[in-house]
């Protein structure tokens, strides 16, 4: 694992080759049906056995969309819970994830043991629905809506949810990883006509293998303008207006991001190019590089869960998240 914190950014190194894999593997990942056999070798979809799993404490409605349903799956302190030394059980630091899948497909369990392990220290840890392309028929102006409205109904209810308004992170992996990226830099995209920045904009980030670049950055790029249509259409809008690269400013929470060196579906070069940005802004932007590892490394039934679990419980412990130890109180 290479862990890099401070850098310099510089428009030489923006290649082209990582921003255009970039834009159409995830072209690909949003089509309605998402390729079985790539290169001959079948998709790993991530997912472990149900029985595995922890269970949610309870599920509460944050947004309707005609006549559907999207819920926060709520994580609490257990009974082991390590969390009783932070300033007040009922002002507790909150995260929401946000699911993986090309914004096509997914589901919220694929955060359920981060969030029962950081609810073991003390947080209120949910994992959120939002409508994808299979299901929904949505677009990816719609995933970012709910993304953003998720995070203002848990702000909105902090008291009712005992937790700090102040202290909320946002997180997720790949699409799930972009959406959270997206709360903290994008304009609303919502229907709420009275949502402000403050109301949506997480207190912190941290991002599993995300996709951050979605449009060309400005460089000597030569990209394809089917290509770039077909993206804008999936979007359901320019690609730069739902690319947080595009986006960042000196604003952008603390933030850690995981990432797989060997990842080919999100290149790690296009996190590389985001950190450093971050940090010419100014940032708090740590990146954490693994040797090897592919897409969904962070996954539980993955070699590095646990690793990327402490380290996702030691970045959040610095910010006065929650205890940097952890015991469970229930199976990991």
């Amino acid at each position: 694992m290479t862990l890099i914190k401070h850098t310099c950014f510089d428009n030489r190194d923006m290649h082209i080759k990582p921003i255009v894999l970039t834009l159409c593997l995830f072209l690909v990942a949003c089509s309605p049906v998402i390729a079985q056999e790539k290169k001959g070798r079948k998709v790993d979809k991530q997912r472990v056995d149900a029985k595995d799993l922890p269970t949610c404490n309870r599920k509460l409605t944050y947004k309707t969309v005609e006549g559907k349903s999207f819920q926060l799956h709520l994580f609490e302190a257990g009974p082991n819970a390590t969390g009783t030394d932070l300033p007040s059980n009922d002002n507790r630091p909150a995260i929401v994830f946000f699911f993986g899948g090309g914004w096509n497909s997914g589901d919220p369990k694929q955060f359920y043991s981060q969030c029962r392990a950081l609810a073991d220290l003390g947080m209120v840890a949910m994992s959120a629905e939002y409508r994808v392309a299979s299901r929904d028929q949505s677009k990816v102006i719609d995933c970012i809506s709910d993304a953003q409205d998720a995070i203002a109904f848990v702000r909105n209810h902090a008291a009712e949810l005992k937790i700090d308004p102040n202290r909320i992170a946002a997180g997720g992996g790949s699409a799930g990883g972009h959406l959270a990226a997206a709360v903290a830099t994008l304009d609303y995209r919502g229907k709420q006509s009275d949502m402000s920045k403050a109301d949506y904009r997480p207190n912190a980030l941290v991002l599993f293998n995300p996709a951050l670049i979605l449009a060309p950055t400005g460089s000597k790029l030569d990209h394809d303008s089917e290509r770039m249509g077909n993206l804008a259409e999936r979007i359901g809008d320019k690609p730069e207006s739902a690319s947080p690269f595009h986006h960042l400013s000196k604003d952008l929470p603390p933030t850690i991001l995981f990432h797989g060196k060997a990842d080919t579906t999100v290149p790690y070069s296009t996190v590389k190019l985001f950190q450093d940005k971050a940090t010419m802004l100014g940032c708090d932007c740590r990146l954490l590089g693994y040797e090897g590892e592919g897409h969904g490394f962070f996954n539980q039934g993955r070699p590095k869960y646990f690793e990327t679990r402490d380290a996702m419980i030691a970045f959040l412990s610095e910010l006065s998240y929650c205890p940097s130890v952890y015991r469970p109180s229930v199976k990991k």
